[in-house]
Parts: C-alpha cells; sequence; structure tokens
C-alpha cells in the first residue's frame, strides 16, 4: 500500500500574520523620496493614508468632498466605515493637507470626485490592488522587505506611534474606528501583560 503523499504547510517558508507598522525614520524616508521625485500623486496618497488610518477599501473610495471644502482641506474628516457601517474620524497634519492640496489643484478634482481617480476607468477609484501594488513599492523604494509591510502597515503606523507615546488604547480604538478595545490591543500586537498594567493603572 503506497504512503499517502505529504503536503507541505501552506505557510512553509511565510511570513504570516501581522504585518509591520512603519517606524518614524522610515516614514520620513518614503516621503522625502517621494517629494525629492516631485511625485504629486504618491506623495499626497502616502501622507493620507498614514494620517487618516483608514482600511485600503475606505481609503481608495474618498471622494473630495470628504476631506475638503471651498478648495481647501479640511484639518479634521469624518468617513463611514465599509466594514462597521460606523463613522471614523481622522485627522489631517499641515504637511497632509498641503500635499492633498496641490494634488487636487494639479489634477482639477471637485467635490464628487475621486480622490484617487482610476487611469484605465472613466468616474471610478483606483483599486485596492494598485494601492496595495503602490504600497509594496513605496516600501521596496527604502530597501524593506515587501514580504513583512502591507496596506495595513499604513493604517498601523500612525495608531502605533501615538499607542507608544502615550499607551492610550481608548485613543487609539477611536482613532482606528474599532467597536471593541479587543480588537484594538490584537491589531496593535500590544501584550497582554501590557494591556493589564495599563487596565490596573486606572481607577473607576
Amino acid at each position: 500500500m503506497p504512503f499517502p503523499i505529504s503536503k507541505a504547510p501552506w505557510n512553509k517558508g511565510k511570513l504570516v500574520g501581522q504585518k509591520l507598522p512603519l517606524k518614524l525614520e522610515q516614514i520620513w524616508a518614503i516621503r522625502i523620496r517621494l517629494e525629492i521625485a516631485k511625485n504629486i500623486r504618491e506623495l499626497a496618497m502616502f501622507n493620507m493614508a498614514i494620517d487618516c488610518k483608514l482600511r485600503s477599501c475606505d481609503l481608495v473610495k474618498l471622494l473630495v468632498r470628504d476631506i475638503s471644502r471651498n478648495g481647501e482641506v479640511l484639518d479634521r474628516a469624518q468617513v463611514i466605515q465599509q466594514k462597521t457601517s460606523q463613522p471614523v474620524q481622522f485627522e489631517l497634519t499641515k504637511k497632509t493637507r498641503e500635499s492633498v492640496e496641490a494634488w487636487i489643484e494639479l489634477r482639477g478634482l471637485s467635490g464628487m470626485d475621486y480622490l484617487w481617480p482610476s487611469r484605465m476607468r472613466k468616474f471610478d477609484h483606483i483599486t485596492t490592488h494598485q494601492y496595495a501594488r503602490l504600497v509594496k513599492k513605496w516600501i521596496t523604494s527604502i530597501e524593506l522587505d515587501p514580504s513583512v509591510y502591507a496596506t495595513h502597515s499604513m493604517r498601523r503606523s500612525k495608531a502605533t506611534l501615538i499607542y507608544k507615546k502615550t499607551k492610550n488604547l481608548r485613543a487609539v480604538q477611536l482613532l482606528l474606528g474599532h467597536t471593541n478595545m479587543s480588537s484594538t490591543v490584537r491589531y496593535l500586537g500590544v501584550e497582554v501583560e501590557d494591556a493589564l498594567e495599563i487596565a490596573e493603572s486606572i481607577e473607576i
């Protein structure tokens, strides 16, 4: 009787699990490269992705009116998340506002236009796959391993930096639009002991 053929695990040799967030110096390294290249579109998209902390499905569907009024990008904006159907607010820094305003002006976009219009399909936005390819391009431009970074790295980066500086899980939960704290703990990769220490320090 022949022995059954053993199949290698699907994840053999692959890195799985949470994608790494970008460190502050890595964010600046990518930003500077895009600025030097005068890549207005990708600079605006990169800055927006870091600031807004949205999932890729929400980022690609942003309308100009979601983040802008009367030709000026807002300090704060709010969108309804596709995954949860719940609103989430996010702040936009001066550098992000300036780069996005430059992109809107360059492309001649107006309120009901998608912020990231497709170059192939009229009246449509870029796809999440196209966005993922851009993220891979940014990651490899500073010689990072694209197997451990992805679109969620953009979403996690600022949230992780905020958590490390403040240890405020509730604030990060709100910024990410999570419905419960446990999701935020898992998403940030916060150690259980760390989370318990935070909880114990809060007197009710």
